[in-house]
């Protein structure tokens, strides 16, 4: 029996982005309606207030064009020890919007810190790891935020991030062990994951059914090798073209299916 995965787009491949400056003067309006006309039947939410932010405004942007809303990708400051106080509240005000336009999920990520946006791909080289006291308050964290949006009616599911502190295979599992199932799953980033050093088709293998939510990328692996050795930076590899056209790159998708399958 073939695993039936819904497939929707994002802002994000339009260029449109968390970083500040980065994203090209495209009118939401624009990368709706070309979502909507390029045959998806839903969309994230994309940066918060790039979509309209007002429940019952979003509602109509997307019956109008017979899109529904997945979910959101928020990047927290995880390994603050006040995260709860900070980021919580961040957390929760996508995730009200979320929740009264009917999405599922409400995707978590570490942010993109600048020490580690430095050494993306190439993180075991430089040596920045989060101690143990940093991976439990990153825990901490994410346990109450998943909490808070269970009472909403969502399911947290975390985002490992090039740039953040949360890129490697060995991260994304001390992850995985420091928080149980039942608060978090993993969206698997395909070119999230074989950019910072692992195979994606590993990781289905690895955490099955925790991989409840998918985002969908290639990677070239010349452009990605050529970063490392010249210890380039994430935002560096990005302008050069590391994450390619899907089916372009590195990963392998049939065999990448055949796991999905398989669970």
């Amino acid at each position: 029996m073939s695993a039936r995965i819904l497939l929707a787009n994002a802002p994000v491949s339009w260029g449109i982005m968390e970083v500040e400056g980065w994203s090209p003067p495209i009118p939401y309006s624009r990368v709706m309606d070309e979502i909507a006309s390029s045959g998806y039947a839903a969309t994230e939410l994309g940066p918060y207030g790039y979509y309209p932010a007002e429940a019952g405004r979003l509602r109509d942007e997307l019956a109008r064009r017979s899109l529904v809303l997945t979910s959101a990708f928020v990047p927290l400051r995880l390994k603050d020890p006040d995260g709860v106080k900070t980021e919580l509240p961040r957390a929760l005000t996508v995730g009200r919007l979320l929740a009264d336009c009917g999405a599922r999920y409400l995707v978590l990520s570490d942010v993109m810190w600048p020490e580690r946006m430095a050494c993306a791909g190439w993180v075991p080289e430089a040596g920045l790891r989060l101690t143990a006291a940093e991976w439990t308050t990153v825990g901490k964290n994410i346990r109450s935020i998943a909490g808070a949006a269970r009472d909403l009616g969502l399911r947290c599911t975390f985002h490992h991030h090039v740039g953040s502190y949360v890129e490697t295979p060995e991260e994304v599992a001390i992850l995985m062990n420091e928080v149980d199932a039942a608060d978090l799953g993993l969206c698997l980033d395909t070119g999230h994951y074989l950019y910072g050093g692992g195979d994606p088709v590993d990781a289905v293998k690895k955490y099955g059914r925790r991989v409840d939510y998918l985002h969908l990328k290639d990677v070239n692996l010349q452009v990605r090798e050529a970063c490392r050795q010249e210890r380039l930076g994430v935002l560096d590899g990005i302008r050069r073209g590391v994450f390619c056209n899907l089916g372009q790159g590195g990963v392998n998708f049939p065999a990448l299916k055949r796991e999905l399958d398989a669970i």
